[in-house]
């Protein structure tokens, strides 16, 4: 009886604690809703700031004692912001449909729940949601850590207006769904391209004899998959519940730790968070080591470069474009200093963007 008495103490003082969180949680989206009406009286629009939510999340990480784990910190926060900038405005937000891609799971990640998504037909489309103002933003797949840069995303950052204001990297994990448990009656397996290029080895051991046809998304992979009894999906788990598919195997994906890396767009630049990367479009000038020179001024000035991606300029034979990025604020004093060396040696220059670096 004591063990009893001592349990419902617990629970008495739970529930206290429960009572206080909901005061301090409706208490702190009042205090967002003040601050949205004092910026629209001074004239100010934005809603989403990501250089000062990145500033909330990394304050509240690095006091933190436990028991909760820094992914848990996070995630429950970052709903708590969510929630509070939904008090001021909706977020719209493009990403690459159907229901069910990574590019969504990417944007639940990154904003919260609490925004409204705009499905593309594919990248480019995502790319113009954000340009007509149709979204407040979009996330876009850049790059996975087997397969390499994703080319429509980079061949759109080439010209578009639009600028980076953030960053996410999340773990992808692959499944097979179809309509069907018996794989023999199987004649396609369908998914995007870098999804069947990134589950190559286990689909030749496991499903050698079906035709590969890539769509343009793994969403949409496993929706025609569910119109179709002889087509199989790669795609997301969640897919499965999505369409009403059987989850066939989980974790098809080569290589263990397979992770990809998205940008958030928007037309609004991000501010100085204290964790920063700027991203780069720079082309040199056709002569003898100029790349070389034209890199120069990051060593110079103690600045880390964490990625250097190559892509045919399309305007001439064996020219070439550098997607690069780095450490640091374009307003950062030192990063101002070696881009404009930089963009004296280049023969294309372009910010595209910087923002807070992915937690």
């Amino acid at each position: 009886m004591v063990g009893n008495s001592k349990i419902e103490d617990l629970r008495r003082r739970i529930d206290q604690l429960d009572e206080e969180i909901l005061r301090l949680v409706n208490e702190r989206i009042d205090r967002a809703k003040e601050v949205g009406a004092l910026k629209s009286e001074s004239g100010g629009k934005a809603v989403y700031r990501p250089e000062r939510e990145a500033q909330i999340l990394h304050r509240l990480t690095e006091i933190n004692s436990g028991p909760l784990r820094p992914a848990q910190l996070q995630t429950i926060f970052r709903e708590v912001i969510s929630i509070a900038r939904a008090a001021e405005s909706l977020p719209r937000v493009a990403v690459l449909g159907p229901a069910g891609t990574y590019s969504q799971a990417a944007v639940l990640k990154h904003f919260g729940r609490e925004v409204e998504p705009l499905f593309g037909d594919d990248i480019e489309d995502v790319f113009r949601l954000v340009e007509s103002r149709e979204a407040d933003h979009g996330v876009v797949p850049v790059e996975n850590s087997t397969e390499g840069g994703i080319s429509n995303t980079l061949d759109c950052l080439v010209t578009t207006a639009l600028c980076i204001t953030g960053e996410v990297s999340l773990r992808i994990s692959h499944s097979l769904v179809g309509k069907t448990q018996e794989r023999e009656l199987a004649k396609t397996v369908l998914g995007h391209e870098q999804a069947l290029a990134q589950c190559r080895h286990w689909l030749d051991r496991h499903l050698p004899a079906l035709q590969r046809v890539a769509v343009s998304s793994n969403a949409e992979a496993a929706r025609q998959a569910s119109e179709n009894p002889v087509c199989l999906a790669v795609a997301g788990i969640e897919t499965a519940e999505i369409y009403g598919l059987e989850l066939l195997e989980q974790g098809i994906e080569d290589q263990p730790g397979n992770t990809t890396r998205f940008f958030v767009i928007g037309s609004e630049s991000a501010g100085v968070s204290g964790r920063d990367k700027t991203s780069l479009l720079l082309s040199s000038r056709n002569r003898a080591g100029s790349l070389q020179r034209l890199l120069a001024p990051l060593s110079e000035n103690g600045i880390s470069m964490s990625r250097i991606e190559s892509r045919p300029s399309r305007t001439g034979l064996w020219e070439y474009i550098f997607f690069i990025d780095l450490e640091g604020h374009v307003n950062d004093e030192i990063v101002q200093k070696a881009l404009t060396a930089i963009e004296q040696e280049a023969a294309l220059f372009k910010v595209l963007g910087s923002y807070p670096r992915a937690i």
